[in-house]
């Protein structure tokens, strides 16, 4: 049986750029085998079914509310011709009271020797859109705390950010602790920084209790957090840009 994690960490964002914007919030990720037929977690946390946190297939893997979780996965790394038949992890924010929104999900993809050797990033934004990042070594090597990956912007994000430019991605994963680095840079509006660390520890009903008290509204306050620093961003006149159709393909390698 296969326990499931709880990140209890912080992200920070920073814009680059004549607009100054930056901010640090604590949030609530889970770090699942998405394949295990069973999972350990304590009463309050549902796989699959209706409760009061629970992790669901639908949400992740595929179009929004319609994602076949890990199956998806191995489709994409049998469709790209990468052999990694090693453990798939999912880290993304549960649902709470049955609402989810995750700005960014990440698929964590070993080979046989269980070694962390690709990330798939699935990102949405707030108009209902998703597009996903697939991010390995050219040669499919183990991907190092000091590895930098890049990745061109296609998907439309936020509307204070063009689509243009590319992402730095950094991945730092530990049997103890979890970091992702992301900096993103264009060529006329700066950019942003962006990063999400936090403790590796089994998820237990102490520390779901602990979840739930200091951040009950699970991803309904990532929402609202995200409007307001919108609203932030509007009233110190960064430059909008209205939203474009997002990329035909579901996946940007």
């Amino acid at each position: 049986m296969s326990r499931v994690e709880h990140l209890a960490g912080h992200t920070w964002h920073g814009r680059h750029g004549a607009i100054d914007n930056a901010f640090r919030y604590g949030v609530d990720y889970v770090l699942i085998d998405a394949e295990a037929a069973e999972v350990e977690a304590p009463a309050l946390f549902r796989r699959n079914r209706g409760g009061l946190v629970s992790l669901h297939d639908a949400d992740h893997g595929g179009p929004r509310g319609h994602g076949r979780g890990a199956a998806w996965v191995r489709g994409v790394l049998a469709a790209q011709g990468l052999d990694l038949p090693g453990r798939v992890l999912l880290l993304a924010q549960p649902r709470v009271m049955g609402h989810v929104f995750n700005p960014v999900s990440f698929w964590l993809c070993h080979d046989a020797e269980d070694r962390f050797c690709a990330v798939i990033a699935e990102v949405n934004n707030t108009f209902g859109d998703r597009h996903c990042y697939l991010i390995h070594h050219d040669d499919l090597r183990p991907i190092g705390p000091s590895d930098r990956l890049a990745a061109r912007k296609i998907f439309h994000v936020s509307p204070f950010q063009p689509v243009e430019g590319g992402y730095t991605f950094r991945f730092d994963v530990r049997p103890d602790r979890l970091g992702v680095w992301i900096d993103y840079r264009s060529g006329n509006d700066g950019g942003l920084y962006a990063t999400l660390v936090g403790r590796r520890v089994p998820l237990t009903g102490r520390g779901l209790a602990a979840m739930l008290m200091r951040r009950p509204f699970g991803s309904r306050r990532v929402l609202a957090l995200i409007h307001w620093q919108a609203l932030k961003l509007w009233w110190k006149g960064a430059r909008f840009h209205p939203r474009p159709e997002p990329p035909e393909a579901e996946i940007t390698r």
